[in-house]
């Protein structure tokens, strides 16, 4: 009996019991639809994640001055931090791996009002690399200079939302005044860019009149209005598109030893985006994975299953086993036979648990706001392991029906 007589065979037995067919085939549905929902979530989530990680700057090396014991307090004195003579040392340093450098220096919240209207500010001193860093859409106008920076001047970039709030209906916002109204006094500004808001849903929804966005200025205005010294505990730098930024991220702790030495309380570390993006990455997947190999047992059951019925179905076919015997079929056609029902049982279940599995990856992706992303390979992998699964546990009771005595079987009622 050829393999596709087989199949046929197996198929018109399924159709003859098919609720015994798809009780026998649950274990298989269960196991296959947990593996691939697990694997399309979790690639889901790896997306996702590596979208926001990537928004980010996937070459952005963040730059961190701490204390060299653990347990210290974190928050280093001014005359311990790093100084823009250190940081423009760096830039000189390695002109041909950094594109560009971001400082940063809050400077307080408050309220920008217009007559009866207003909008909640954050006000951000920051230098001209950060729109580089931070991958700032600009909308009007330019963005902060160095002469900004080097005149300590009231100018400011501010949000498209800002922008709406205080002027509605204006053709253009720059060279107006926005006064913002801390605890403590009334600061102006001069407008000079306008920047697109992007909110990143971090938070969960905000009611728009709670919503609290950037206004940039220069950070050695920030710096002025603060009382604070021109130094940083931390900065980030951008590494140019031919720059590696985990060999740079080594090279800037290094370049930093000549100020920070074994003998310093402090230690300057640097990290970049695109090692901690592959770490975050890899812990995913493993722990995707072990979820995976935990859902996988279910098969294993499955297996047990189809062997039980199997076994089952030898019994109730012994004497149309020792009938094809004793009219000239060879054992190994016998196994065959069984075999390949096992598998078909296998098959028909893994291919129901792959679109069940995609089904309910995808709700929970749908759920969670995260892209839905199928895994190929772990759809292949799941439907060839169940029909390994059929095999495995198919030759049992195949093996047990190629050996029976054709004359006992004949004899058996």
């Amino acid at each position: 009996m050829s393999i596709l007589e087989n199949i046929r065979l197996a198929l018109s037995g399924l159709r003859a019991s098919k609720m015994r067919a798809l009780l026998t085939m649950l274990g298989i549905i269960i196991g296959v639809g947990s593996v691939i929902a697990i694997f399309t979530l979790g690639e889901s989530l790896t997306a996702s994640m590596t979208d926001q990680m990537s928004s980010l700057g996937v070459n952005n090396i963040s730059v961190n001055l701490q204390p060299r014991t653990s347990g210290a307090v974190n928050t280093i004195p001014e005359r311990g931090r790093m100084t823009n003579e250190m940081i423009d040392a760096l830039t000189e340093r390695y002109p041909d791996e950094i594109a560009a450098v971001s400082l940063t220096q809050s400077a307080g919240a408050g309220t920008a009002r217009d007559g009866r209207l207003s909008a909640n500010v954050s006000l951000q001193g920051v230098s001209p690399g950060y729109p580089v860093a931070n991958n700032t859409d600009m909308m009007e106008g330019r963005f902060l200079t160095g002469r900004d920076m080097q005149g300590a001047r009231n100018v400011a970039v501010v949000s498209d939302r800002l922008a709406g709030s205080l002027f509605p209906g204006a053709d253009s916002v720059l060279g107006q005044e926005v006064r913002v109204h801390t605890d403590d006094s009334i600061l102006t500004f001069s407008i000079v860019g306008v920047y697109r808001y992007e909110d990143s849903g971090f938070f969960g929804p905000v009611a728009a009149e709670d919503i609290r966005t950037s206004l940039f200025l220069p950070v050695t205005t920030a710096q002025r209005l603060e009382g604070d010294g021109s130094s940083f505990q931390n900065f980030t730098v951008v590494a140019a598109g031919g720059a590696s930024p985990s060999d740079l991220a080594v090279d800037i702790e290094r370049f930093f030893e000549r100020y920070y030495g074994p003998e310093s309380r402090y230690i300057v570390t640097a990290f970049s985006m695109e090692s901690m993006l592959d770490t975050v990455t890899n812990m995913l997947s493993t722990v995707q994975i072990a979820i995976a190999a935990i859902a996988a047992i279910s098969l294993l059951v499955g297996g047990i299953g189809v062997m039980n019925i199997m076994l089952v179905s030898v019994t109730e076919r012994t004497r149309e086993i020792g009938t094809r015997k004793a009219l000239g079929a060879r054992n190994s056609a016998i196994r065959v036979q069984f075999i390949v029902e096992s598998m078909i049982i296998c098959l028909i279940g893994g291919v129901i648990g792959v679109i069940l599995g995609l089904g309910l990856g995808m709700a929970g992706s749908n759920l969670l706001g995260a892209p839905t992303s199928a895994n190929v390979f772990s759809i292949v992998i799941a439907v060839a392991f169940s029909m390994v699964i059929g095999i495995f546990f198919g030759y049992y009771p195949a093996n047990k029906a190629a050996k029976l005595d054709p004359i006992e079987a004949l004899r058996y009622e």
